[in-house]
């Protein structure tokens, strides 16, 4: 039934060039491996080290290089801040894998994207420090994005999700949290001994929802010392960031591989900070290309 589906043009919104509404890629554009990074100037910086560059495209907060690094095919996209615009990006890659533009129905064979986001981070425990890299091996989602999807249930862990809640007695109020794995294939391939495996909190925003106060009150003042107390089969929450589970959800429903690795950039039991981390991304870049 999938496959015969039309898609309507209000639902899938193609430009006049042929390209997808969003991200302005065509679909000779995609490439299988995908590098994803937030901020838009950090492409060109993961482009610096491709052999060979084929498109260079940019619109809105979405900028796309695609080119080879070391004779592999791939592409580095921005998807800015947020799991919305994630859900945004993801969802017009797939469509440039998988629907055929002409007659607007899902093509009979299906495509798999190899989707690694590298991000920056804030850890939740004393032993991750500045400069660390953690793979979100469990993503969990404050958003709420996938709860508006069909089969939520069969990708996330239901286990977690539930301990979780009760453990910070979460409120009502906030959308109900969702728990997706990383591709385990990806995982092995991309982490080493230089990596930590975490359990990564994706929060919607980046003050309150991640215990920051500036000048509003919070909600719950003492939901972070609950996050930090709360262990899973003996493993504690690593660290923030805003991603990884609308990625690594979004991919597992439309039957791609994704996984987040960050760098630490914040630590908040300390309440330290360092701006000056584009040495150590870099050095997370240089890593990831060499093994994707």
């Amino acid at each position: 039934m999938e496959n015969s589906r039309i898609i309507p043009a209000s639902e899938l919104i193609i430009n006049d060039d042929g390209s997808v509404f969003h991200i302005h890629l065509r679909p000779d554009q995609i490439r299988d491996n995908i590098i994803l990074v937030g901020d838009p100037g950090r492409v060109d910086m993961v482009a610096s080290y491709f052999d060979r560059i084929d498109y260079n495209v940019s619109s809105r907060e979405f900028h796309a290089i695609g080119g080879t690094y070391k004779g592999k095919e791939l592409m580095c996209i921005s998807h800015g801040i947020g799991p919305d615009n994630i859900e945004i990006v993801i969802t017009e890659l797939d469509a440039l894998a998988n629907i055929d533009f002409e007659t607007r129905k899902v093509r009979p064979e299906h495509r798999t994207l190899r989707m690694v986001r590298i991000g920056t981070s804030g850890s939740l425990q004393e032993d991750l420090h500045i400069g660390d890299f953690v793979m979100a091996e469990k993503g969990m989602g404050f958003d709420g994005i996938l709860n508006f999807y069909a089969d939520r249930d069969k990708v996330c862990d239901l286990e977690f999700e539930k301990e979780f809640c009760d453990h910070v007695q979460w409120d009502p109020l906030w959308a109900a949290p969702y728990t997706v794995d990383a591709d385990p294939d990806l995982i092995r391939q991309i982490g080493r001994d230089d990596m930590r495996h975490g359990y990564t909190i994706a929060a919607v925003g980046f003050y309150a929802p991640q215990g920051r106060m500036v000048r509003l009150k919070l909600a719950d003042p003492d939901l972070n010392a609950k996050i930090e107390s709360f262990r899973f089969r003996g493993r504690p929450i690593t660290n923030f960031e805003m991603e990884s589970a609308c990625l690594q959800g979004m991919a597992r429903l439309l039957g791609h591989k994704a996984m987040t690795v960050c760098c630490i950039i914040a630590e908040r039991r300390l309440t330290t900070a360092n701006t000056d981390y584009k040495p150590h991304v870099r050095r997370l870049v240089e890593t990831v290309l060499d093994r994707i």
